[in-house]
C-alpha cells in the first residue's frame, strides 16, 4: 500500500522532471505527456517492487529520459511528414506584465518550466539537429549535471560513449555560434526591428539584419507560412515588408526568456517572434503561426 508521505513526496518531482523532459523534447506538451507517462509507469509497479528501490527521484528521471529518447526517435518520422519547418514550442513568462494571458483551459507555465539560456530558441534549434541519444546525454550532464556513469544508465551505454555523445553535441552548439547577448542589448536590437518592420523601412532593416541573416517560420500546415528557410538579408528584408503587421499589435515581450516579439489582432496572439543576434544585428528570426503552438500565449482555441 503506498503510505501517506509518498505522493506528496514522488509528486514534489514533478517540476524538475518536466524542466528536464522540455529540453530534450522542445515542446511543454509532449514534456508533460513523458513525465506523465513516467509516473503512471511507477504507480503500476507493485508496493514491493517500489520498496526496493533506492532513489525513486532517480528512477522517475531514468523513466522520464528514457520515454524521451523513444519519443525523439518517433519524432523525427513525425517531422518527415510536418508541412513546413518545425520550430520548439515556445513559452511566454507569465511573471512578465507584458505577457499574454494564455488560452482558456490553458494553464501557464510559470511553476513548470525554468526558463534561462538552456531553452533559448537558439539552443533548442541546435538541439533539433542533434541524435536523440546526443541531446539526451547533453542535457543530462550539461545542463542538468548529470555524472557519465549516471547518463551511461540512461542510455544503457558506457560513460565513455555518454561522453563522447555530449561532447558531438557540445561540437554542434559551438558549430552554431549560439553564444549569450546581453539582454538589455537584445531587447534594444528587437525595438530597432520591431520599428523598422512597422515601418516598412527597408533601409532600417537591412541595417539592423545580418548579411546571412536567415528566417524559419513555422505554421504547421494550419496557416500561409513559408515553407522553407529564407536566407539573406535582402530576402528577409523583402519577406518582412511583404507581412508589414498594418493594423495589429506588435508587443515587446520574452521569448523562451529573451527579447521577442508577439503579434496580436484583438488580444488572439497569431505569430511568436523569437530572434538570434550577434553584437548589433539580426542573424536568424523564428517565428511561430501554427495555433496549435500558441495556446500558451492566447493563441486560437480551435482551428
Amino acid at each position: 500500500m503506498t503510505s501517506p508521505t509518498e505522493v506528496p513526496t514522488i509528486d514534489a518531482e514533478r517540476p524538475r522532471l518536466v524542466n528536464l523532459a522540455y529540453r530534450m523534447l522542445g515542446s511543454l506538451t509532449e514534456a508533460e505527456d513523458a513525465v506523465q507517462e513516467a509516473y503512471a509507469r511507477w504507480f503500476a509497479l507493485a508496493p514491493d517492487d517500489r520498496a526496493v528501490i533506492e532513489s525513486p527521484p532517480a528512477w522517475l528521471t531514468t523513466v522520464t529520459s528514457r520515454v524521451c529518447l523513444d519519443h525523439l526517435g518517433s519524432a523525427r518520422a513525425r517531422r518527415e511528414t510536418y508541412v513546413g519547418e518545425w520550430l520548439p514550442e515556445l513559452l511566454p513568462d507569465p511573471r512578465d506584465p507584458r505577457s499574454p494571458a494564455p488560452a482558456a483551459g490553458h494553464t501557464d507555465p510559470a511553476d513548470r518550466v525554468t526558463l534561462d539560456e538552456s531553452v533559448s530558441t537558439a539552443l533548442l534549434v541546435v538541439m533539433e539537429s542533434m541524435t536523440p541519444a546526443e541531446r539526451v546525454a547533453f542535457v543530462l550532464h550539461d545542463v542538468f549535471g548529470f555524472q557519465f556513469p549516471e547518463v551511461a544508465e540512461v542510455l544503457e551505454r558506457s560513460p565513455a560513449a555518454c561522453r563522447q555523445l555530449a561532447s558531438s553535441a557540445r561540437r554542434r552548439v559551438r558549430d552554431a555560434e549560439v553564444s549569450p547577448t546581453a539582454p538589455a542589448h537584445q531587447a534594444e536590437v528587437v525595438q530597432q526591428i520591431k520599428q523598422a518592420w512597422q515601418a516598412g523601412d527597408v533601409a532600417a532593416l537591412l541595417d539592423i539584419l545580418a548579411e546571412d541573416a536567415v528566417t524559419v517560420t513555422d505554421g504547421g500546415g494550419i496557416v500561409h507560412a513559408q515553407l522553407h528557410p529564407v536566407s539573406g538579408a535582402s530576402e528577409v528584408a523583402q519577406l518582412l515588408l511583404r507581412n508589414v503587421p498594418d493594423g495589429l499589435d506588435v508587443v515587446e515581450t520574452p521569448v523562451n526568456g529573451e527579447p521577442g516579439l508577439v503579434v496580436q489582432r484583438d488580444g488572439t496572439t497569431l505569430m511568436v517572434v523569437a530572434f538570434g543576434i550577434a553584437g548589433d544585428h539580426v542573424r536568424h528570426i523564428w517565428a511561430t503561426l501554427n495555433p496549435e503552438k500558441l495556446r500558451p500565449w492566447g493563441g486560437l482555441e480551435s482551428v
